[in-house]
C-alpha cells in the first residue's frame, strides 16, 4: 500500500514537461523577478534579460521591446503586487520567471511561496498570450557559495533546495521550460570573478553562463530547448532499479562529478562523486520515500528526475 500510495504522488506530481520555448519574432521580452534580475551591483548592460536580448539578436532576432519587473528584496508577494500594479501589460511573446530567493532569506513560508509562485507562473502564461511554450523559469541561485553567505552555507544550501524543489514541480506540472542555474551559482567560491563587488551577488560573468545555457540551445525556428536539464535517459542517464530497496545503479556517459539525492524537503540525504559509466550506490540507511536527483557534470550541466525508495 505504501509502494502505490507513492507512485499516486509520484505521478500527480510529475506533470507535463516542455522541451522547449517558442521564440517569435519580433521579440517582446518580459523579466519578471528580484535582485538576480534587475541585476543588482552590476552595471545595465550586464544583468542577464539585457545579455540575453543582445544574444537574441546576435542570432538574427528581432528584440523590439524588453521590460523588467523586478527589484532587490523582492519576495513572491512583492511581485505579485508589482505586476498587477504595472498592468494593463499586453503584447509580451516571451516571459521569464525567477523568485524566491527573499521568500527564503527573509523566513518566508515555504507553503506561501508553493501557493504564490503558482499564482506567478499562472500570471506568466497569461502575460504570454496563454502560450506556455512562450514562457521559462529560472531556478533560484545559491547564495551560500559567496563571500556573504560562506558561513552559513549549510543551512542556506538547504533550503534553497527546497525552494527549487517546490518551483520545478510546479514548473513541471504546466508544462514550462526549467533551467537549473543553481548549479552555475555554486561556483561562486572556486571563482570570485563570478560574484559582484558586493559579495552577494552575482556578476556581470555569472550573468553571461545563464545567458549561455540558454542561449546555446536555440534552435532556429524550433524554439528554445531545455534538454541540457533533463530526466531520465534524455542525456543517457539511467537510475534503476526505481523502486529501489537496497541499492540504486547510476549509469551515464557524461562527465559526471557529483550524484547528490534530496529527500522531500531539499536536504541532502546522499552524495557522491561518480565515475562515467556504471555506478553502485548504498542507499540501504535512507528512509523509503521520494528522492529527487541531480546529477551535476563537469560542463555545468544539471540532469534530474526522481527515485522511490521502497521497503
Amino acid at each position: 500500500m505504501r509502494l502505490l500510495i507513492t507512485l499516486l504522488f509520484l505521478v500527480y506530481f510529475s506533470g507535463g514537461f516542455s522541451q522547449s520555448v517558442d521564440i517569435d519574432n519580433p521579440v517582446r521580452f518580459l523579466a519578471l523577478g528580484d535582485s538576480y534580475t534587475i541585476g543588482q551591483s552590476v552595471p545595465v548592460a550586464d544583468r542577464w534579460p539585457e545579455q540575453f536580448a543582445e544574444e537574441l539578436r546576435k542570432k538574427d532576432y528581432d528584440v523590439a521591446a524588453l521590460k523588467i519587473i523586478a527589484q532587490t528584496g523582492w519576495r513572491t508577494d512583492n511581485l505579485i503586487y508589482a505586476i498587477e500594479t504595472e498592468r494593463p501589460l499586453i503584447g509580451y511573446n516571451l516571459v521569464s520567471l525567477l523568485i524566491g530567493v527573499n521568500n527564503q532569506y527573509q523566513g518566508a513560508s515555504i507553503n506561501t511561496y508553493e501557493d504564490e509562485f503558482e499564482e506567478l507562473l499562472k500570471t506568466a502564461i497569461s502575460l504570454a498570450g496563454d502560450n506556455k511554450e512562450s514562457v521559462f523559469v529560472l531556478s533560484i541561485p545559491d547564495y551560500g557559495y559567496t563571500p556573504f553567505g560562506e558561513s552559513n552555507q549549510l543551512s542556506i544550501s538547504t533550503e534553497i533546495n527546497a525552494f527549487n524543489n517546490v518551483n520545478k514541480r510546479i514548473t513541471d506540472w504546466y508544462g514550462v521550460a526549467y533551467f537549473d542555474i543553481t548549479s552555475i551559482s555554486r561556483q561562486g567560491l572556486i571563482n570570485t570573478s563570478l560574484v559582484a563587488s558586493d559579495g552577494l551577488h552575482p556578476s556581470g560573468e555569472m550573468y553571461a553562463r545563464w545567458v549561455e545555457l540558454i542561449a546555446r540551445n536555440i534552435k532556429r525556428n524550433q524554439g528554445l530547448s531545455t534538454s541540457t536539464v533533463a530526466r531520465g535517459t534524455e542525456m543517457n542517464l539511467i537510475v534503476y532499479p526505481n523502486p529501489a530497496s537496497e541499492r540504486i545503479i547510476v549509469k551515464t556517459q557524461q562527465n559526471a562529478s557529483r550524484f547528490i539525492l534530496y529527500d522531500v524537503l531539499g536536504k541532502i540525504a546522499l552524495e557522491k562523486i561518480i565515475d562515467i559509466e556504471s555506478n553502485q550506490i548504498d542507499v540501504s540507511n535512507l528512509s523509503p520515500g521520494i528522492y529527487y536527483y541531480n546529477l551535476y557534470n563537469t560542463d555545468g550541466e544539471t540532469l534530474t528526475g526522481k527515485v522511490i525508495i521502497d521497503r
